[in-house]
């Protein structure tokens, strides 16, 4: 097919019926990607009950950090496996391959029998299904935008990769639809013991009409040239990472690009719901909502951020919306918990708390497994604190002294489970939590956000401005990152960066910003590791990354 870009007075030419076909077959695999991950978050407590709940607790330790590993770091190895293949044989057939396997795996856990029926093979299983599903993520991404891209004429990849980007929103809403719709109909009871099954039988719809579609797509016209001409890579992998010309333009492309991308990401959207319903205690069906309703406004622009970058560029967008995040998102974040619980913001106002602990005993809690254990008295009450959003001081204690905790003229000693055996620290543990909580709801600190006090309106214009932080660094993103890199290298040198940046830097943004918010008392305190990280690639970009929007993919091997 053509992709020449203009008519014939030089104005823009129309999206073509085929050039619609490429985007909405290569949109269908990011929506199973969004679908498929808000299905985990969503149903992760059904989930464990059902392959977990018989496993002795070192098989949990091992079967948790690999449910892990597929959920984010995985990702990159399936970019560097699949985006050889891509760079080798072409895009349409290699991507077809990660629906095929993202699809199936998907499927497949909606059939798999529980620990009750299998037993250790259940879980087995399920961690294989998402290691395989994480490699197959890998790939879907990196041959979706160079596909459409390399689809796209000249002067409109950044619109035309915009769409791409628009469909988390629809991945949220599809699983929600979904999930709501089968556990009104059948039921909680049914729904926990086997409806929630049926979200994920309902997957092999998507990857019917994606799979359909995607047959009846040609290859890239791009590298379908390169291709007749000879000029494919033979070593993709090699000529990519193993070349310092080409490797320095993926760590340009990470460090100075899609590290910042993915947390500001991040906290626009998954932090955003984290801060509301486990800082703010905002209850879950509300905070969806506001999150929901955001989306939905703002998910327009990440075709308008990506039309723009095709006339003034894509790197003042993508740095720009990392700049303005990092210098916002204090207030930002301080007004949120103004008019969602304003209750909390008058409690930390007017009733100091401190901590006073030997130094020593406290731990940097970041436990992004879900596996550590934290008991020391130090760990146990700061944990108590972070969870129920307490603002303290730190205050040092001699060596050896149990830590205890200050609220006013109130004095509470923690306990400690060094040594304890699990039942007696179970017992000791409850006690302290009946104190504590007695004495910060005496000092005002609530249980929960009154939702007579929620200021709704307010709340989703500030969610809805993280959004459109989102959409600036998302929106031309694909397009940058495919224009980087030449053609024959383009799949396997763009996915890497991409994956480690959204699923290292971003996918550990939530448990980071907990272990910070828990060390240091500050419930906003969370919010430097997004800064840090989007200013250091504001600075990186800014003086080391080109522009790429009037690069011409034909021309550019």
């Amino acid at each position: 097919m053509s992709v020449s870009t203009t008519g014939p007075v030089g104005k823009t030419a129309p999206m073509t019926r085929e050039e619609r076909k490429v985007i909405f077959a290569s949109s269908l695999g990011t929506v199973f990607e969004w679908y498929d991950f808000y299905l985990y978050g969503s149903l992760s407590a059904i989930i464990a009950a059902q392959f977990f709940s018989g496993v002795n607790p070192t098989a949990a330790f091992i079967f948790a950090l690999m449910a892990f590993a597929a959920g984010f770091a995985v990702r990159p190895f399936g970019a560097i496996f699949f985006g050889r293949l891509g760079d080798l044989v072409g895009r349409k057939y290699t991507f077809l391959i990660t629906i095929l396997l993202m699809g199936a795996s998907t499927f497949v856990v909606g059939i798999l029998p529980n620990y009750a029926s299998w037993g250790i093979a259940a879980p087995v299983i399920l961690i294989i299904l998402r290691l395989f599903q994480g490699l197959a993520l890998g790939g879907e991404y990196g041959g979706a935008a160079t596909y459409v891209a390399e689809h796209a004429p000249n002067g409109r990849r950044g619109f035309y990769t915009s769409w791409i980007q628009t469909t988390a929103t629809l991945g949220l809403f599809l699983s929600l639809l979904v999930i709501l719709g089968t556990r009104t109909y059948l039921g909680e009871a049914a729904f926990a013991d086997w409806g929630w099954r049926i979200p994920f039988l309902v997957s092999i719809i998507l990857l019917a009409v994606s799979v359909w579609i995607r047959l009846t797509l040609n290859e890239s016209p791009v590298f379908k040239k390169m291709k007749e001409e000879g000029k494919t890579s033979k070593a993709p992998l090699t000529e990519a990472f193993g070349r310092w010309e080409n490797a320095k333009v993926g760590l340009i492309a990470l460090f100075g690009g899609t590290a910042g991308q993915a947390v500001v990401w991040y906290t626009g959207q998954f932090y955003a719901l984290f801060f509301l319903t486990q800082t703010l205690k905002v209850d879950g069906w509300t905070a969806n909502v506001l999150i929901a309703v955001s989306l939905l406004i703002g998910t327009p622009f990440f075709i308008v951020f990506g039309w723009l970058s095709d006339k003034i560029g894509r790197k003042p967008i993508i740095l720009g919306g990392c700049l303005i995040a990092a210098l916002t998102y204090f207030p930002i974040f301080a007004a949120i918990t103004h008019y969602a619980n304003p209750a909390l913001e008058r409690a930390q106002a007017t009733s100091p708390v401190t901590v006073v602990a030997d130094p020593s005993e406290c731990s940097f809690q970041f436990n992004p497994v879900g596996t550590a254990k934290f008991v020391s008295s130090c760990d146990v009450a700061k944990s108590f604190l972070a969870r129920n959003s307490v603002n303290y001081s730190n205050e040092a204690a001699p060596a050896g002294t149990v830590a205890s905790v200050k609220i006013g003229e109130t004095v509470i000693n923690s306990v400690s489970g060094v040594g304890l055996d699990p039942a007696a620290f179970k017992a000791q543990s409850d006690a302290f939590t009946a104190s504590i909580t007695q004495a910060i709801r005496t000092a005002g600190y609530p249980a929960a956000a009154n939702p007579a006090e929620i200021n709704t309106p307010m709340v989703i214009v500030l969610l809805t401005i993280l959004v459109l932080f989102v959409t600036m660094v998302y929106g031309p993103i694909a397009a940058w990152l495919v224009e980087l890199f030449p053609t024959r290298i383009r799949y396997t040198a763009m996915s890497l960066p991409y994956h480690i940046g959204n699923g290292w830097f971003g996918g550990f943004l939530p448990t980071t910003a907990f272990a910070m918010v828990a060390a240091t008392g500050d419930i906003y305190y969370g919010l430097w590791y997004p800064i840090i990280v989007a200013l250091a690639t504001f600075v990186i970009g800014l003086v080391l990354a080109p522009e790429t929007n009037k690069r011409d993919l034909d021309n550019w091997h």
